[in-house]
């Protein structure tokens, strides 16, 4: 039997059914557009946040590395200043403790017994190394005469303990201001011995420096060895 055509009724029918279709499409396919674009945004959001986040960081990390090298820049500063004013202090209280010594060395040469007994005793002693048969002796002016009666002593010592004679020649060319003591050539003119007061209290110096640190302050942990 053949198809019959589909009344107005009919065909309306279908119309609504495929309307409906269509429509109930459509709000799926929103549907799925709609929550593919809110998981896309989350996503886009989540990379975003990330990406401040770390810019924040990083410009945390690097203010706090600033910080931290500014204040041991100012830590090394300060301690700096520190050991400075402390290696001031030191050697203000050496030199306090020199010049104690050097006035005590221009003490002895007021001393007349105790400073001809230091000439004569200098005077063998330079006798013995130069160990040549003539030698200048060098004086301040003011202590010719007590040298001439030292070095008299002193060439009476030294052939003593040598066997040797010698003769010498008191010369007061020192200058006034030095502290005292004698300088020794050689008639030769090759050895010349300094030993006048200044010189003398400067090798002690030098010599106990090392020592006189370590006594007033202690042991300086960073030094391994004295020069």
């Amino acid at each position: 039997m053949a198809n019959r055509a589909l009344n107005d009724e009919e065909v309306l029918q279908q119309m609504n059914k495929m309307v409906a279709f269509i429509k109930q499409e459509a709000l799926e396919k929103a549907r799925e557009i709609r929550v593919k674009a809110d998981e896309e945004f989350a996503i886009e959001k989540a990379k975003l946040v990330k990406q401040e986040q770390q810019a924040i960081d990083a410009q945390y990390e690097k203010k706090r590395k600033g910080a931290e090298v500014a204040q041991r820049i100012a830590q090394s500063t300060l301690t700096n200043k520190s050991r400075l004013k402390l290696l001031h202090r030191r050697e203000e209280n050496l030199q306090d403790l020199f010049s104690t010594s050097r006035a005590a060395v221009v003490q002895l040469a007021k001393d007349e017994g105790r400073y001809v007994q230091f000439l004569e005793g200098v005077i063998v002693q330079g006798f013995l190394q130069i160990l040549e048969p003539t030698v200048a002796v060098y004086a301040r002016p003011q202590d010719v005469e007590l040298v001439k009666q030292a070095a008299s002593n002193a060439q009476k010592s030294y052939t003593e303990i040598s066997g040797r004679n010698v003769e010498y020649e008191v010369e007061g060319s020192l200058s006034d201001d030095a502290a005292g003591g004698v300088k020794l050539v050689s008639g030769s003119r090759r050895i010349t011995l300094d030993n006048t007061l200044d010189e003398r209290l400067r090798l002690l110096e030098d010599r106990m420096l090392p020592e006189i640190r370590k006594d007033l302050f202690g042991a300086n942990e960073n030094r391994k060895f004295y020069t």
